[in-house]
């Protein structure tokens, strides 16, 4: 699937060594690109569940964060969260970073690893594979670094 020198690369662009790989490649796989390993008989976990583990840490430390930042009101910090974290904003990230999730050949034909969708949610479960193979405080600390800057416009 991958090389240990393109895991390193992902690791490197993403700030963050994980001392269990596994868990990078699995918030990087898609459910088909997991299926067609499992058929040639392969253990292969995809990111699913992850996403969902990664969207709400995301929320949390998005929320910290706007509050730290001065948002002071419920409406002021649920407007500019769900701007921070809507589809094309994840996305743009994981552009920007050069990551792309490990997707199915069906899914790779019609272009699936480079929607922003699949990005974005390929963004949420690497969110949840640094949370459980570091812990809170090294996650918050990335998504701080990622989106200071976009919260400063």
């Amino acid at each position: 699937m991958m090389t240990p020198e393109e895991i390193r690369a992902i690791e490197i662009r993403l700030g963050y060594l994980f001392l269990d790989q596994g868990l990078l490649l699995q918030a990087l796989t898609r459910k088909a690109a997991a299926q067609e390993q499992r058929q040639k008989g392969k253990q292969c976990e995809d990111q699913e569940i992850f996403r969902t583990l990664g969207d709400a840490v995301l929320k949390a430390i998005l929320t910290d964060l706007l509050i730290q930042k001065g948002y002071s009101t419920r409406g002021s910090i649920t407007q500019k969260k769900e701007k921070l974290e809507k589809e094309e904003s994840l996305s743009a990230m994981l552009r920007a970073m050069e990551i792309t999730p490990i997707v199915g050949i069906g899914e790779r034909s019609i272009g699936v690893h480079e929607q922003s969708l699949a990005l974005a949610e390929t963004f949420e479960a690497i969110v949840a594979a640094i949370y459980k193979d570091g812990g809170y405080e090294i996650i918050k600390n990335l998504v701080v670094k990622w989106f200071s800057p976009l919260i400063e416009q």
